[in-house]
């Protein structure tokens, strides 16, 4: 008789990678804030008295007096670019947004090559999601800041490849390039980029900005993040796991990197050192749902079906109507042997889920464990209909009738698992030919 772990199809298992979070610390970060500009008009006999008013009141941050006096202006001269730009910083800073957006329109229409009018324009067109704030920004990155030049386009690239990242990310990437070469210190331009190569799959690209920013900033921890990241994915399992006992050295309360540190262990069979980092993840978060379900996964990966049954019976204990958890606790049952339990947690899975074809594979086992021959043909035919038949599924259809003596069908069943097993079956296929000598009528 076939045991359950060959008739195994599709169970939770594998790799589950760490969530990536960059929080962008320096100017990476600073995207939404616009500027002002530093005394970029020059003051002459045409100079008006309310702008020179207005300006000494945005100083002092006095907005409410400013307004006016700039609606003045501008009502007065259309074509006063500086009263525009004021007018757009001042309704921006008391929250109006749709205002500040229009004055600052007519500013960049009124001197279109001014550094802080076409950032300040794109900077709040992007946080409002309109389409043109690229345009402005990329204005921006060519244009001479009044002050702090560097820093200047700095912000003008970072704002920019925000901008490009979900539409053009190839062009996002080259823009947080331009930023990393204007700050070589700083590396959250590298992280930026780094992340945005990881999404897109691009994980050798995403590899050397990781390993750039962690050159500048040694303790990085979103650097050490994702070069685990890509290891795991790359199964380069010494190097995830060197970079995350970095991580861990770093944040010795991180229960993620504990539980990932956990599967790349296990992945390279270090199994006692792999439960060693479990049981400090179940430690250090034990009412987080995720990272209990995550570890449950993980002993039934390394065997470990005790420990795997009790988490799992205490994740139902609070989530009773999802099938999942029936299932793989059903699956841990199944490998110690406890059918009767096992069968009854797989029925509850495709109960809640009538669709669900791994779990009638592993019901079609846990019943013919339990001598239970009509249910495990049930479940047989029932996967089936929503997953391709395997080699083992003909030969527990075919057992289940023979023990039946439907010896029609079930010598239907082992042919059909003969023509199919190509070898892979030794045991399975020699009982196959000698059940089929026993039940098939003699020629």
């Amino acid at each position: 008789m076939l045991r359950g772990g060959q008739f195994r199809c599709g169970t939770a298992g594998g790799f589950a990678l760490l969530a990536l979070a960059l929080p962008l610390h320096s100017a990476a970060q600073s995207t939404g804030q616009t500027v002002r500009h530093h005394k970029i008009a020059v003051e002459d006999s045409s100079f008006p008295p309310e702008l020179t008013e207005a300006e000494n009141d945005i100083e002092k941050k006095d907005y409410a007096a400013a307004e006016p006096l700039l609606k003045k202006v501008v009502t007065a001269d259309s074509a006063n670019f500086q009263a525009w730009f004021d007018l757009g910083f001042v309704d921006n800073a008391m929250g109006k947004t749709d205002e500040a957006i229009a004055a600052y329109r007519k500013s960049v229409a009124a001197k279109p090559d001014v550094f802080e009018s076409n950032l300040n324009l794109g900077l709040l067109l992007a946080k409002n999601g309109q389409p043109d704030a690229e345009q402005f920004l990329r204005a921006a990155t060519v244009l001479k800041p009044t002050a702090n030049v560097d820093e200047g386009h700095l912000r003008a690239w970072i704002s920019l490849a925000r901008v490009l990242e979900s539409s053009k990310p190839d062009e996002a990437v080259e823009a947080y390039k331009q930023a990393a070469a204007l700050a070589p210190k700083d590396p959250e331009p590298h992280l930026a980029a780094g992340a945005l190569l990881e999404r897109a799959n691009h994980f050798a690209g995403a590899e050397q900005e990781y390993k750039l920013a962690l050159a500048m900033d040694p303790n990085s921890s979103d650097a050490l993040t994702g070069l685990a990241n890509i290891y795991m994915r790359g199964q380069r399992f010494p190097e995830a796991a060197e970079a995350l006992a970095k991580l861990i050295a770093l944040h010795p309360d991180n229960a993620a990197a504990h539980l990932q540190l956990g599967r790349v262990l296990a992945a390279e069979g270090k199994n006692d050192d792999a439960i060693a980092e479990l049981e400090a993840t179940s430690k250090l978060a034990p009412g987080d749902v995720t990272l209990q379900r995550d570890l449950a996964t993980l002993y039934t990966t390394i065997k470990k079906y005790a420990q795997a049954e009790t988490l799992y019976r205490s994740l139902l204990a609070g989530h009773p109507n999802d099938p999942d958890l029936h299932h793989e606790l059903g699956v841990a049952l199944l490998n110690q042997k406890k059918y009767a339990d096992a069968e009854q947690e797989f029925l509850s899975a495709v109960k809640l889920k009538p669709d669900f074809g791994p779990a009638y594979g592993d019901l079609a086992v846990a019943a013919s464990e339990n001598k239970n021959y009509a249910l495990a043909i049930k479940a047989a035919d029932a996967r089936a209909k929503f997953m391709p038949e395997i080699p083992v599924s003909y030969f527990l259809r075919a057992s289940a009738y023979d023990h039946l003596r439907d010896y029609k069908l079930a010598a239907e069943n082992y042919h059909k698992f003969l023509q199919v097993a190509n070898g892979q079956y030794p045991d399975q296929e020699w009982q196959a030919r000698h059940r089929l000598i026993a039940i098939e009528p003699k020629k």
